[in-house]
This record gives structure tokens, sequence and C-alpha cells, in this order.
């Protein structure tokens, strides 16, 4: 029997490769996206694309801050399941010049869409929820603990994930309905953000550019491939409503810190070019490590990352020249 899920941020990184793996094991999948153009439409549009091959795919252009959600859906909606909110304003650098823009789509777009749910779906059994691993700032103990406070968060996009979390805490605690939040950690693969080092790397040594190296060889990153992440996901979809807690939180992480030096080496290794490398100091908002422990995530979904950051790189760059993709960059 298959189950009808809402996917937000469809058109997304994420979102689309979650959508598409809920395809691909016989479920229905209405994705809403609002298209923003914060990285390259085109890239959004190719990624709908390929989900749209799909039979049991629907999808319509909603922007979850809209605030007309919480008094009407769409008719579309009403038999929806399950939803996956993936939608929001990512980038710790872009949340310090647009820190307003980045609060209103992570926090306002989790209550429109919690309203939404409480007021219209009554078959939804479970909300699973995007966050980062950005909530957990400079001062919490490697490796990050979901069971950590998490209360000094170091960006606005921080700070409003971990705001959109709480919201998702009183939502729980008012009315109920199980929810999963899922830190995910510096996750990568095919048709990624073009915001991301690997694909601005990726890119730059392609074409012969300098790259920069922020805070040289010491930082370090969990870097998390997304069939991973994926899995990761479905698994909480499964589960939601079957965990200890009405209220879950998890990291979604490799469990293998591994030094932005050595992503760097594996992209070379996968072009067969040299970088041309400038280190230069950590931005503000960024931190020199991170780090998950997934135990909790093992025990209750089952979650077991398997992807080498070299393999996940080799494939990356292969789909980035067959795709072209430096095109999604700026010019």
């Amino acid at each position: 029997m298959t189950t009808k899920i809402l996917v937000t941020g469809v058109a997304g990184f994420i979102g689309s490769h979650i959508a598409a793996a809920l395809l691909a094991r016989g479920d229905r999948v209405l994705g809403v996206d609002n298209l923003s153009p914060y990285y390259s439409p085109a890239l959004k549009h190719a990624r709908l694309a390929r989900l749209a091959a799909h039979r049991g795919f629907a999808f319509e252009e909603v922007d979850v801050t809209d605030e007309a959600l919480v008094e009407a859906v769409p008719a579309s909606w009403r038999d929806v399941e399950r939803v996956v909110h993936a939608a929001a304003q990512p980038g710790v650098r872009h949340s310090l010049a647009h820190p307003v823009g980045t609060a209103r789509v992570n926090l306002l777009g989790q209550v429109v869409i919690e309203e939404a749910i409480h007021r219209h779906l009554p078959k939804v059994r479970g909300l699973v929820y995007a966050s980062t691993s950005s909530v957990y700032g400079r001062d919490t103990a490697s490796p990050f603990s979901p069971h950590a406070p998490a209360l000094r968060p170091v960006s606005a996009y921080a700070a409003s994930k971990r705001g959109a979390e709480l919201m998702a805490e009183s939502y729980t605690g008012l009315y109920g309905l199980p929810h999963l939040g899922l830190r995910f950690f510096t996750v990568y693969g095919r048709w990624g953000r073009p915001d991301m080092a690997y694909f601005i790397f990726t890119h730059r040594i392609l074409g012969g550019q300098p790259i920069k190296l922020f805070g040289g060889e010491a930082t370090r990153r969990d870097f998390t491939h997304v069939d991973d992440i994926v899995a990761g996901v479905l698994s909480g979809i499964d589960r939601v409503d079957r965990l200890p807690d009405r209220h879950t939180i998890l990291n979604l992480g490799n469990n293998r810190p591994e030094r932005v030096i050595d992503l760097i080496r594996a992209i070379e290794g996968a072009s067969g070019r040299e970088a041309a490398i400038e280190v230069t100091d950590l931005p503000p908002g960024d931190v020199p490590a991170t780090a998950a422990d997934i135990t909790p995530t093992t025990e209750l979904l089952g979650f077991r990352p398997t992807t080498r950051l070299a393999d996940g790189i080799a494939d990356f760059v292969a789909w980035f020249r067959e795709a072209d993709a430096g095109r999604f960059l700026p010019a």
C-alpha cells in the first residue's frame, strides 16, 4: 500500500533526493517549492524534471511562509499521511548578510507548516523536518550529541534552525503529533548546492582557478553523502510515529570528521587536476570542526552511513562534468 507524502523544498538538493527515493520505492509524493532564486533556478528545474518522470509525483509552486496556508490548504494536500519539511533558507554566510530573510523562511515556514497540519491535515501521522549541525555552535563537546543543549548558535542561520526545533517541540506538546528533527552534517553529492564548498572547489579546480581554504588544514567537517542522508530520512519517515519520544532530535552525519584539505585532495584525485590553495581565516559564523554522535540514530533508525569521502567525491566530480554543472554557478 502506497503512502502519500508531502515534501517541502522538493526542488532543493536534499529534498529532491528524498522525493526520488520515496518514488523509487512506490510512495506518492506531493512536492512543493517556491523556486527561490537564492541559487540557480535552472538547477532546481532540472531536479524537478527528473522527478516528473515518475507517475507518482506531483508538484505545486508554494511558499511555505505563505500565511494563507494557515487558513486553507490546497485540496491535493488533504490525504497526505506524512510530511517531510525540508524547505529552508540555507547558508551560514548568507544569513549574516540576510538575517531577516533567513529567519522568515526558517522560523515562519516551520510555524506555517505546523499550523497547516494541525488545522487541515488530520491524516498526517508524523512530521520529519530538516535541521542542521550548525545549531551546536562552538561550545558543544565533540562529537556533538543530540542531547546537548545547543544554546549558543553563532549565526543567524543556526539560531533560526534551533528556533524551528523549539517551535516543533511546542507543537508536539500542544497537539501530540509525532515529530522527528534530523540535524544534517555537511551533505554533498550529485545535484548539490552551488554555494557549497565542494561544488565551488570542483568548479575552480577544473578551471585552473585558485580556491580558498578557510581556517587552514586543521578545519574539519563531518562530510556526509546525500545517499546516506536519504537512507536516514526514509527510515525516520517510516518510524516517526513509533519512536519512544513524541519529539525526537537526531544527528545524520558520517561519524567520521575529515579535514577540508582531504576533501580538496579527493577532488584533485577525481579530476586529475592540482588545486592552487590560498589559506585564509575562518569567516564569522563558521566553526573549526563538526563531528556527529550518531549512536542514538543507529539505535533508533538503524542508520549506518557507508559512503567513503573519496568515493562520494569521485561520483560527484563525474556528475559535475557530465552535467556541465559549472553553468549553475553565478557568472
